[in-house]
């Protein structure tokens, strides 16, 4: 039944799905059992559980809900990510969006992306796949809103400044647009790049900066104020004539 492709040698991609209500979890179950390239390989309903069975059983992606007793999803996701031999393993941030303001620290403890617990199948299956194959997923809907909450104060410091030195003016504009959550291709279209090149731009800046994946990227842009929260501008650094922001 699935029209995915779990990876290159037909490897199915092995999910823990960790989360404290047992619906959700079934429900989750339901749908990716009948996809051939998705597996199921456990289920946690504590942070603390989720971490062992991270251990035990070597998921690609984990599920994880941020409001689990014992060990949040937020500490969860954190131990896992900074664990030897567990770097591979992709977290995706499950939100019920007003309620759950922790998504932007979710991403700052290692999380590869974040999705509204109220996801169609389509959009759920596509964010696993997308994740598993090492892209970030943020979103849309809630990205700027969220992310906003908790960079609205932020200033810009030297510290800032020195660390966005490394990166070359088109890289800098790139970042800023990671920031906003467009893709690769959205991208190119702003920048009136290939999406092969802004891929390269996004590659060059992740390293530059350590970034694992797209969603840490997400993160510096804000914490260095490359990017506004509130109003989706970026910071005077990049020239106006160079500002680029997805239109309304």
């Amino acid at each position: 039944m699935s029209t995915g492709n779990a990876s290159s040698g037909g490897t199915p991609i092995r999910v823990l799905l960790a989360d404290d209500e047992r619906l959700v979890r079934s429900g989750f179950r339901l749908l990716l059992d009948v996809e051939d390239d998705v597996e199921v390989v456990g289920e946690a309903t504590t942070g603390a559980e989720a971490v062992e069975q991270v251990r035990a059983t070597r998921p690609d992606v984990v599920l994880m809900d941020i409001r689990m007793p014992k060990l949040d999803g937020i500490q969860a996701t954190s131990e896992i990510a900074r664990t030897v031999g567990l770097h591979q393993v992709r977290v995706l941030i499950l939100t019920t969006y007003e309620t759950d303001a922790y998504v932007f620290e979710a991403l700052q403890a290692g999380a590869s992306g974040f999705l509204l617990k109220d996801a169609g199948p389509a959009e759920l299956l596509h964010a696993i796949r997308v994740v598993a194959a090492g892209e970030a997923l943020l979103a849309p809907r809630i990205t700027r809103r969220l992310i906003a909450q908790f960079t609205a104060a932020r200033t810009v410091t030297k510290a800032s400044e020195d660390r966005l030195a490394v990166l070359t003016q088109r890289e800098r504009e790139v970042l800023a647009l990671v920031g906003q959550g467009l893709s690769n291709d959205e991208i190119g279209a702003e920048l009136f790049l290939s999406p092969a090149t802004a891929r390269t731009h996004v590659s060059h800046a992740m390293g530059k900066l350590g970034a694992r994946d797209r969603a840490q990227l997400v993160v510096i842009a804000f914490q260095t104020g490359l990017v506004s929260p509130l109003t989706g501008e970026a910071h005077p650094r990049v020239p106006p004539e160079r500002r680029h922001f997805p239109r309304p």
